[in-house]
C-alpha cells in the first residue's frame, strides 16, 4: 500500500497495540504496525511522517530488553512514546526509569500541569481527565529538553514532551476507549503535530487495491475460498470487480454453518454479482470425519485440514489457475508473527496466516491483508454488498462445531440451529442487533432432569451470550433486560426439542483473548 502520509507504529509486544493502529486510521490516516527490532533502514525506507512506539510487558531494567531503533531518534520526525514505550524513550535519551514504585493498574486521574500540542482543544492546564494505565515501573527522571505536562498519583511524570523535537511520552494508554479523550489526543498528533492529513478511505484503497489487483494478477486465473463469512465475500467482490471471470469462487458447505447461510451465500454470488461459483454439499464427508470428536482444538484442525482437501480437489478441475485469493485481515497478519518473544506470542499464536499447503502450488492474493474487521465492513458498504450481510456478527471458522460442546451429531447440529436462529430472531425483534458485537447460542454437554406439562423430561442445556466491543479486543456482556431473557427463554422451551433449560452467560472477554467461541 502506498500513501503519502503514513505513521509507523513499532510494536514492543502489547496486547492493544492492533488499538493504535485503529485510532491513527479512523483519524483517515495509513499506518502499520512493525517489530520493534526493525533496522535502521527499514524504518527510514519506510518514510514515515511520525512514529509511534507501543506498550510491552518487558521491563526497560531488564538485560537486554527491547529498544527503539536508533533511526527512530535521528530522522527529524515526530515520535510519541506510549507506557514502555515512554520508558523506553527515556532511557535512550538519558533519562531514568526505576520498578517498585506505585504500580497503577486500570482508571487513574491526570492531572494537566501545563499545555501541549497534543492536548489542544482536548485538555487544558489544571483539569483532571481519566486515564488508563497499565504499568509496574515509572519513569523518575526526564531526558534533557524534556519538560512535565501531567501527572498522576502513581506517575510524577505522566506525559512529557519535547516540544522543540516534538518528542512526547505519555505513560497512559490513549489508545484503550478507557481513557475517553484519547482518541482525540493521536489524532492531534498525527494531523497538528506529524501534519498528515486525512486521506485513508475505503473508496480510495478500493481504487487503489483493483489496481494493484490488476497489476499483480495480470491474464492470470484467481480462485477464492468462500467460507460464508463477510470478509471473504468482501475479498472475492473486490477481486471479481478488479478482474472479472478471471476469478473462480469455491463454496464448501461444512454443514456447520447457521440456518439458510449456505443458500444465502449462493443466491448473492451466483444471482446478485453474477460471479462463477462452485458449490459442494460436503455435510456428510465433515460429519464423518468429526465423529466421536470432543475436543474443540481437534475439531478445528479436522475442519480446517478437510476444508483445504475438498477444496483443493475442486481448484485442481479448473485449468490454468495461478493465483489463491484469501480473506485475511491486518489482525491476522500481526497475530501470527511474534514481534518481541514475550507474553503476547502466547496470545498471538492461534492465527495461521499465509501458509498454503505446497501442493497447492498457488500465489497468494490478499486484497484485505491491510484492513481491521470495521474497515473491511465499511469497504463491503462501498462495494454494495448487503447491509443484512456486510453487519452479520462474527462467526468462526469450525462454526456450530465449536458452539456444540463435546460430540458432534446431526440431531445435536440441528437442535442447536434452530435455537440459534430463534434467539437471534429475538434479538432482531427487539431491535438490539446492531447494539451488540456478537451472540449466539452454545448447546452444553450437560443434560438435566425438568418438568414440561405433565411430564418429566432429561434434555439438553442450552446457554446463551451476547456481547458489546467497540474494537473487538475487549468486550463486555450485554445487559439484557430480564424481560428479554424471559421471553426468549420461553419461546426457546416450547419451539426447541431437546433442551429444558436456558442460561445466560455474563462473562466478559478480557484484553488479548482474540476470538469468541
Amino acid at each position: 500500500m502506498t500513501a503519502q502520509d503514513k505513521i509507523l507504529i513499532l510494536d514492543f509486544g502489547s496486547q492493544v497495540t492492533q488499538l493504535i493502529a485503529r485510532r491513527v486510521r479512523e483519524a483517515g490516516v495509513y499506518c502499520e504496525i512493525q517489530p520493534y527490532n526493525r533496522t535502521d533502514d527499514q524504518v527510514r525506507a519506510f518514510n514515515p511522517n511520525g512514529i509511534i512506539l507501543s506498550g510491552g510487558p518487558a521491563s526497560t531494567l531488564e538485560d537486554n530488553s527491547p529498544r527503539a531503533p536508533q533511526a527512530v531518534w535521528d530522522m527529524g520526525v515526530p515520535v510519541l512514546g506510549i507506557c514502555y514505550g515512554q520508558q523506553t524513550m527515556c532511557m535512550q535519551l538519558g533519562g531514568a526509569v526505576e520498578g517498585g514504585h506505585h504500580r497503577e493498574f486500570g482508571k487513574s486521574q491526570l492531572e494537566i500541569t501545563q499545555n501541549c500540542a497534543l492536548f489542544e482543544g482536548v485538555w487544558e492546564q489544571g483539569s483532571r481527565n481519566q486515564v488508563w494505565m497499565s504499568h509496574g515501573d515509572r519513569v523518575t527522571k526526564i531526558p534533557e529538553g524534556f519538560s512535565v505536562v501531567a501527572i498522576s498519583d502513581g506517575a510524577p511524570f505522566a506525559f512529557i514532551a519535547d516540544e522543540k523535537r516534538k518528542f512526547y511520552g505519555a505513560q497512559f494508554h490513549p489508545e484503550v476507549v478507557h481513557t475517553p479523550d484519547g482518541a482525540k489526543i493521536l489524532g492531534n498528533f498525527v494531523h497538528k503535530v506529524c501534519g498528515c492529513g486525512n486521506a485513508w478511505s475505503m473508496k480510495a484503497f478500493r481504487a487503489t487495491e483493483i489496481e494493484r489487483i490488476r497489476k499483480q494478477v495480470g491474464t492470470g486465473k484467481v480462485i477464492c475460498g468462500l467460507s460464508g463469512g463477510v470478509d471473504s465475500a468482501v475479498a472475492a467482490v473486490l477481486i471479481h470487480e478488479a478482474i472479472g471471470d478471471q476469478l473462480t469462487c469455491i463454496f464448501v458447505d461444512t454443514g456447520m454453518m447457521r440456518e439458510g447461510e449456505a443458500e444465502q451465500v449462493v443466491t448473492l454470488f451466483r444471482s446478485h454479482y453474477n460471479i462463477p461459483l462452485i458449490a459442494v454439499d460436503a455435510q456428510n464427508t465433515f460429519l464423518s470425519a468429526l465423529a466421536g470428536v470432543s475436543d474443540p482444538e481437534l475439531k478445528r484442525k479436522t475442519i480446517g485440514k478437510l476444508f483445504i482437501d475438498v477444496f483443493d480437489g475442486e481448484a485442481h478441475k479448473i485449468k490454468d489457475v495461478a493465483f489463491l485469493a484469501q480473506g485475511t485481515l491486518y489482525p491476522d497478519v500481526i497475530e501470527s508473527v511474534s514481534f518481541t518473544g514475550g507474553p503476547s506470542v502466547t496470545i498471538k499464536s492461534h492465527h495461521n496466516v499465509g501458509g498454503l499447503p505446497e501442493r497447492m502450488k498457488l500465489q497468494l492474493v490478499e486484497p484485505l491483508r491491510e484492513l481491521f474487521k470495521d474497515e473491511v465492513r465499511a469497504l463491503g458498504r462501498e462495494l454494495g454488498l448487503p447491509p443484512s450481510f456486510v453487519g452479520r456478527h462474527p462467526f468462526p471458522g469450525p462454526g456450530l462445531a465449536i458452539r456444540v460442546l463435546g460430540d458432534i451429531t446431526p440431531e445435536k447440529l440441528a437442535v442447536l440451529r434452530k435455537a440459534d436462529t430463534i434467539y437471534l430472531d429475538e434479538i432482531r425483534k427487539a431491535g438490539l442487533y446492531d447494539e451488540i458485537w456478537q451472540a449466539f447460542a452454545v448447546l452444553l454437554p450437560v443434560r438435566t432432569v425438568g418438568v414440561m406439562g405433565d411430564g418429566r423430561s432429561y434434555d439438553n442445556v442450552l446457554a446463551l451470550r451476547a456481547v458489546t466491543s467497540v474494537d473487538g479486543m475487549t468486550a463486555e456482556a450485554y445487559p439484557f433486560e430480564s424481560s428479554f431473557l424471559t421471553k426468549t427463554a420461553t419461546r426457546l422451551i416450547n419451539e426447541v426439542r431437546g433442551i429444558n433449560r436456558v442460561t445466560y452467560d455474563i462473562t466478559s472477554k478480557p484484553p488479548g483473548t482474540i476470538e469468541w467461541e
